[in-house]
């Protein structure tokens, strides 16, 4: 059974581990330290304090449901004007890539996005080379909406940001309420 729920505390664990594998094995996240699991937590709360949603993906049976990944959206820049723009990550166990999983994720995102207000989403990937997450942003409705080149130094070569971006509802043909 695949469930799809907001985050709680005790996921934290879960969700430090899966962002541990991307920091040290891909080009995904540009950090190249792993936080720590009270940082992530803290990362999670200015998440929720913003009224944003930070969801996790389950699979399992009742009682013995496993993290398989986790998706949230934070304000895509600080100031005011920005405030109907967000920017989403996702991140997925190793494990579970390839089994739709990325996509149920992210389309619920996109919903709760849409539902507080939310008119632009962009994504900015790490590494041009990084096609799981082109692709599954492209299913689901994202275009590309630049690239900068040779922004950031990890894994012993310069990597690529890939930014694309998704208009919510009826984005900027109207003003806001």
């Amino acid at each position: 059974m695949i469930r799809i729920r907001p985050s709680t505390a005790e996921d934290m664990p879960a969700i430090t581990a899966i962002y541990a594998h991307f920091v040290l094995h891909s080009t995904a996240t540009f950090e190249t330290e792993v936080p720590s699991e009270q940082e992530m937590a803290t990362r999670r709360q200015d998440v929720l304090t913003k009224g944003l949603p930070y969801l996790v993906i389950t699979q399992g049976h009742a009682g013995t449901q496993k993290v398989m990944g986790f998706a949230y959206a934070n304000w895509f820049k600080p100031r005011a004007a920005y405030r109907f723009s967000a920017e989403n990550s996702i991140y997925l166990h190793h494990d579970a890539t390839g089994k739709g999983l990325g996509k149920l994720l992210l389309a619920e995102l996109l919903t709760q996005l849409e539902r507080i207000g939310i008119r632009k989403v962009m994504a900015v990937i790490g590494g041009s080379e990084n096609l799981a997450s082109i692709g599954l942003h492209r299913a689901l409705g994202f275009t590309r909406a630049g690239l900068i080149e040779g922004a950031g130094w990890k894994q012993d070569r310069w990597l690529d940001l890939v930014l694309m971006q998704r208009v919510l509802g009826v984005g900027a043909s109207q003003p806001p309420v």
